[in-house]
């Protein structure tokens, strides 16, 4: 963790200054299942082209446009870097999955058609949302947490994450075959089963968040939660136990698990 909630500035293994940060945006799309069962969260799989946690299932998201922190600032929203990193979460989500969160509007399938191949051929979300009268409800993206890596890799990200419940089994999500070529739901145990049996590829900060995420047997335990951890900075420690390199997070910040043997460790680019 660091202070004031602010990235590292030196790499953690070498020592090296880091590169700027690029801010980025996540978010964890909950769907409710009846009686006991877990949520499903909805996951995506990167192509294994991407620079960025090739091949790996990771939450909907992206950097932050600039024109995101332009439309929060015609909102009237102050804080410009969080409300900025909503509308980028809102925003990717439906560039990378076709489905629309926390939007009130006609949301019939032409129209997120439309608006997702305007998004791809680079129109910006606040037009499409004054094309078809969409508002954007930001407040009901719930903060959950905030990583930044600390070693300089060939991009650095600051990265929001956010939750939000999806109470619509019927929208269909679609992978859009650039960035990412499957998508899946599944509760956050499953994802951890997959890739322990070797079906996908998940990174260090994946990781230890759906094993956060496998706590919670509904989205309002994983609100209550959150409410509970505030949202702080994590940044990843090296740490040597016994004879064995850790890559270790604080603890009693919300996670069950807080360190992985290193040799163990995906991390989000390739050595």
């Amino acid at each position: 963790m660091t202070e004031n909630n602010q990235p590292n500035t030196l790499d953690a293994l070498t020592g090296k200054p880091m590169p700027k940060p690029i801010p980025a945006s996540t978010l964890v799309i909950f769907r409710d299942q009846s009686g006991e069962r877990a949520p499903d969260l909805l996951m995506v799989e990167r192509s294994a082209k991407m620079a960025f946690a090739a091949g790996a299932a990771v939450f909907p998201g992206g950097r932050v446009d600039e024109a995101d922190y332009d439309f929060a600032r015609s909102l009237g929203h102050d804080d410009v870097e969080e409300y900025g990193a909503r509308i980028a979460a809102i925003r990717e989500s439906l560039e990378e999955t076709g489905i629309a969160v926390a939007v009130d509007g006609d949301l019939n399938a032409s129209n997120l058609v439309e608006a997702r191949e305007a998004l791809h051929n680079g129109t910006v979300l606040s037009e499409i949302c004054t094309q078809y009268g969409w508002t954007l409800r930001l407040e009901k993206l719930v903060p959950f947490t905030r990583w930044c890596p600390p070693f300089a890799e060939k991009r650095v990200f600051d990265t929001r994450f956010y939750m939000i419940s999806h109470d619509d089994h019927e929208a269909e999500a679609t992978v859009d075959e650039t960035e990412n070529y499957n998508l899946f739901w599944g509760s956050a145990q499953s994802v951890l089963d997959k890739a322990e049996a070797g079906d996908v590829k998940i990174i260090f900060p994946t990781k230890r968040n759906l094993e956060r995420l496998a706590q919670f047997g509904s989205f309002v335990e994983a609100v209550q939660h959150s409410s509970e951890y505030p949202v702080t900075m994590v940044s990843p420690t090296v740490e040597k136990k016994g004879e064995i390199v850790h890559l270790c997070i604080p603890e009693n910040i919300g996670y069950p698990i807080t360190s992985e043997p290193m040799e163990a460790v995906q991390r989000g680019f390739k050595k």
